[in-house]
C-alpha cells in the first residue's frame, strides 16, 4: 500500500485539534488559535526532546562506554539537537508576543482553571534531566494541579536514574587516575599522603592564581575534588571522582580523546542556558500579557517564574567548576605517558 503524506502525518488528527474555548461559548476570539498552536507545537517539541534524553540515557546506562566511540558521538550529537529545539522554544515566544494583552483577554478566562503549570511533559523532562523535587520553587504544588496518571509518570521520572546522575557515573569511570597509567614524570608541589600528585599539584597552581579574597575557594575544593570533610551534600550529584574527572576534561579539552567529553560537558550546559532563556523570555512575556494578576491556574504568576527561572539549574555542578579554573600557563605539564594516552604521541 502506498504511503500518503497526509495519512502519514495524520494530518485529520492534527489539523482538527484546535478546539477555540471562545467557540464553545459564540465569543469567537481571533488570537485564540494562535494560542492553541503555539501551545500544541511546545507539547510536540516537548515529546520530542523526550525521545532524545531517553535514547541519550540509555547509552550512558550502559557498563562501559569508550570515550572516543561512535556512542558517544550519537550523544553529543543528540545533546546538541536537543539545544537547538531549546532556541526554537525560546523563539516561539517572538510569535507568542504579535498578541497584544487586549487580544489575550477576550479568551483569558475561558481557559481557567487550565495553565501551563499543568503541562507535565515539561515537568517530566526536567526529572529526566536531573532537577530533584527537594531543588524545585514551589514543590508544595508543582504537582497539585495534575491528574494520578500524570503525577505517577512524574514520580517515577524522578525515581529513575536521571541524566545528571548517569553523568556522574560515566565521568567516575575516566581511567586517567587509576594506578596502571604511568604518573611519575609530573612533581608536585605539596604532595600529601592519599592525593594523586597531579590534584597536588593543581591545588598548588590554584592557590597561586587565586586572590587573598577568593581564598576560601580552596576549602570548596578540597571539600568538591578531595572530599576531605567527609559530609555529603544532599543537594550535589556529582561525587569528588566525577568532579575531578569533570575539571580534567575542561583543563585539557584540547587533546583528541577529551574533545568528545568536552562537548557533551558544554552541551549539558547549553541546555540549561536554553532552559533559563526559555524561563526568563516566558517570565516577561507574561509580565507583558497580565502584570501582577494571578495565572489561570492560581499560580502567582510572574513572581512563580522568577522563582523557577532562578532555581532550576539542572546542570549547576558542572558550571560552578568554572570556579576553579587556572591558567593556561600554570596548568601542570603532562607526562609522555599520559600525553600517549589522550591521543598525543611523542616521538623518542
Amino acid at each position: 500500500m502506498e504511503v500518503h503524506y497526509h495519512d502519514y502525518l495524520q494530518l485529520d488528527k492534527i489539523l482538527n485539534a484546535q478546539l477555540l474555548e471562545s467557540d464553545k461559548q459564540h465569543a469567537h476570539a481571533h488570537d485564540e488559535m494562535l494560542f492553541v498552536v503555539i501551545h500544541q507545537a511546545y507539547e510536540l517539541w516537548f515529546k520530542q526532546l523526550h525521545y532524545e534524553i531517553d535514547s541519550i540515557l540509555e547509552i550512558l546506562a550502559r557498563p562501559s562506554l569508550n570515550d572516543n566511540s561512535p556512542e558517544l558521538q550519537t550523544v553529543v550529537h543528540r545533546v546538541s539537537r536537543c539545544v537547538t529545539i531549546l532556541r526554537v522554544l525560546v523563539h516561539q515566544i517572538d510569535i507568542m508576543e504579535t498578541m497584544t494583552p487586549m487580544d489575550f483577554l477576550e479568551f483569558r478566562n475561558m481557559l481557567r482553571p487550565a495553565s501551563g503549570f499543568q503541562s507535565w511533559q515539561f515537568k517530566e523532562l526536567e526529572a529526566r534531566l536531573g532537577l530533584k523535587f527537594d531543588q524545585r520553587h514551589g514543590k508544595e504544588y508543582y504537582t497539585a494541579q495534575l491528574r494520578p496518571e500524570q503525577v505517577g509518570i512524574i514520580k517515577k521520572a524522578e525515581s529513575d536514574q536521571s541524566l545528571l546522575q548517569l553523568l556522574n557515573s560515566w565521568l567516575e569511570r575516566l581511567p586517567f587516575f587509576e594506578d596502571d597509567h604511568d604518573w611519575s614524570g609530573l612533581q608536585a608541589h605539596n604532595a600529601a599522603p592519599g592525593v594523586h600528585p597531579f590534584w597536588a599539584e593543581y591545588r598548588y597552581q590554584l592557590d597561586l592564581s587565586l586572590s587573598e579574597a577568593e581564598k576560601k575557594n580552596l576549602v570548596y575544593f578540597d571539600n568538591l575534588f578531595l572530599g576531605t570533610d567527609g559530609k555529603a551534600d544532599p543537594n550535589c550529584t556529582l561525587s569528588p571522582a566525577a568532579n575531578r574527572a569533570a575539571l580534567f576534561i575542561m583543563l585539557y579539552r584540547g587533546y583528541p580523546i577529551l574533545q568528545l567529553p568536552f562537548q557533551l560537558l558544554n552541551g549539558l550546559l547549553e541546555i540549561d542556558e536554553q532552559l533559563s532563556s526559555w524561563r526568563y523570555r516566558h517570565m516577561n512575556m507574561v509580565h507583558r500579557m497580565i502584570g501582577t494578576r494571578i495565572g489561570t491556574g492560581g499560580s502567582t504568576g510572574k513572581d512563580y517564574l522568577r522563582g523557577a527561572a532562578d532555581k532550576h539549574y539542572i546542570f549547576r555542578e558542572i558550571a560552578q567548576l568554572n570556579s576553579f579554573l587556572i591558567e593556561r600557563t600554570r596548568l601542570p605539564s603532562l607526562p609522555n605517558a599520559i600525553e600517549a594516552t589522550l591521543g598525543f604521541v611523542h616521538s623518542s
